[in-house]
């Protein structure tokens, strides 16, 4: 079996030392790139099974470097963790609607980070081809087989985290969902996460339904619900 490739896109060399010491230690095929233009040129070309991208780079930042792999249907369903300085909670909502599959900030501890990749890795390899499923609710029809989310003809782009969050809500519209079975829904039971990284996703997948958005309530003290679709 071929080793799972890692496209490590960081501008800091002491830093990329040190992850692709780590990952090579994990067993992965590691690929470099200092800076974002050469990165999405390696992405493209390479097609590695995950990419671990900085937010600052030079020549071309992160979030376009983003952008582009989730615009093209060669690279759209790559893992991606992006891995920065930035900690505040609006950059984190920008990483995620630009398609971020996960955030870690800088300074970070290796082995976490390690386990975060290799919960990406296993939610990726573990997903099989969908059923034919299709649900209308509320005027959004949501194609589990094509992945796909339509709001009044338009497409709305969303992370595989935000379809996998939308796609539980959807399906059982009025459950309130607690943050541990929407993290175990969109990110896998085995995931490395806090309950305010769900908080952050849902803050991101309200956004980009836009006037939809208000269909996912708050449930103080426990998650989150999606609004009842009354008959029509």
């Amino acid at each position: 079996m071929s080793k799972p490739r890692i496209l490590v896109i960081e501008d800091e060399r002491a830093l990329i030392e040190v992850l692709e010491y780590n990952l090579k230690k994990e067993g992965y095929e590691v690929l470099t790139a200092s800076d974002g233009q050469d990165g999405l040129r390696r992405a493209q070309a390479q097609l590695p099974d995950l990419v671990v991208l900085d937010l600052m780079l030079p020549v071309m930042e992160g979030l376009e470097v983003c952008r582009q792999l989730r615009g093209s249907a060669r690279t759209k369903d790559i893992p991606v963790l992006m891995l920065t300085a930035r900690s505040e909670e609006v950059d984190e909502i920008v990483g995620f609607q630009m398609g971020a599959d996960d955030y870690v900030t800088k300074p970070f501890k290796i082995k976490p980070l390690m386990q975060r990749i290799k919960a990406l890795l296993r939610r990726q390899q573990g997903a099989e081809p969908a059923a034919a499923d299709v649900v209308h609710s509320h005027g959004i029809d949501i194609d589990r087989r094509q992945h796909r989310v339509v709001i009044e003809g338009a497409e709305v782009k969303l992370t595989p985290t935000e379809f996998k969050l939308l796609w539980a809500l959807i399906r059982q519209p009025g459950r309130a969902f607690n943050r541990q079975e929407l993290m175990d829904a969109g990110m896998g039971d085995d995931t490395l996460v806090l309950e305010r990284t769900v908080d952050v996703h849902i803050k991101s997948l309200r956004q980009k339904l836009g006037g939809r958005g208000d269909l996912i309530e708050t449930v103080r003290g426990v998650g989150y619900r999606l609004k009842e679709d009354k008959p029509e």
